[in-house]
């Protein structure tokens, strides 16, 4: 059907349908003399009447109530897909990349995740965890989460976590018979459990600060390991002193299970932040998920 016929029967099944020209025009946006115009062509073309027009009301003929039963539905049926589309482009959609450490995936992100994925069922998300601080744009992520403290300058940084603490840790087993620690120089003559960070140059050196005082030590022991869980799970089965974060130690230290020292050497440190590139496009499914993760306190 050519596309004029197509607009005009369009035309024809409001009028059939509104038993109006005048309400018909409004509908469509029209004059109603054009809209009679309009009409007048479309019959031409078919040599058939389709309207019965008096000085009071419009109603098919039996030409144009075939017509409008067998256009009117279809017609229908387009408009609900093409509104339909329209709301599948107005859902947020598509695939987001992170990478986070181990920690941050498990304590600050997949708490909030698992509620958001249920509100956004259209958009998926990839998460990758890993220790090395990476480029993110030449990896192919969309954003990262790191500590307050790694971030490069040319990227816009969200809050989603509160401030951290770390704990040196300990058990019970391994300390009795020990002398105290008193200060980080101390842990040269313990067992330690290290650390191996690809981007730092290898083993982590454990930080301290106490109000001026910064101090960067590098311990020795048995185990060099390259994840969280593993270096509280050796601590626990008493082969030395990890550093972790202060709330993975702290279900354990409760329990008595393992023994904080140096307490007074750990103080708060910027939390995790979700970093993107400055020059990003957000989409709306991408900042939809940045909201979602905010930190609030």
């Amino acid at each position: 059907m050519p596309r004029e016929n197509f607009n005009d029967v369009v035309a024809f099944v409001t009028v059939a349908r509104e038993r109006s020209f005048t309400k018909a025009a409004a509908k469509l946006g029209v004059s109603q003399s054009a809209l009679s115009h309009t009409i007048r062509g479309l019959e031409e073309r078919f040599g058939l009447r389709l309207l019965t027009r008096t000085t009071r009301s419009v109603s098919p003929t039996a030409a144009g109530e075939r017509l409008l039963g067998t256009a009117g539905p279809r017609l229908d049926e387009v408009e609900a897909e093409i509104a339909a589309l329209s709301e599948l482009r107005q859902k947020p959609a598509g695939t987001i990349r992170i990478t986070a450490t181990e920690h941050a995936a498990d304590t600050v992100l997949w708490p909030k995740l698992k509620t958001f994925l249920r509100v956004y069922p259209e958009i998926k998300v990839e998460l990758i965890t890993e220790q090395a601080l990476i480029d993110i744009t030449a990896a192919g992520y969309d954003a990262g989460v790191r500590t307050g403290e790694l971030l490069a300058k040319d990227m816009i940084a969200v809050r989603v976590g509160p401030d951290m603490r770390m704990a040196v840790v300990g058990a019970p087993s391994y300390l009795n018979n020990r002398a105290v620690l008193k200060n980080p120089q101390d842990l040269i003559r313990h067992q330690c459990i290290n650390l191996r960070l690809p981007t730092r140059g290898g083993v982590y050196a454990w930080e301290f600060e106490k109000g001026r005082r910064k101090l960067n030590v590098r311990v020795d022991g048995q185990l060099t390991l390259n994840g969280t869980k593993q270096m509280l799970n050796a601590a626990l089965e008493g082969f030395g002193l990890a550093y972790v974060p202060d709330d993975v130690a702290r279900p354990h230290v409760i329990k008595r299970r393992l023994t904080r020292v140096l307490e007074d050497w750990c103080p708060p440190f910027p939390g995790y932040h979700l970093y993107y590139p400055s020059r990003r496009h957000l989409t709306p499914a991408f900042s939809l998920l940045v909201e979602a993760l905010r930190h609030r306190s």
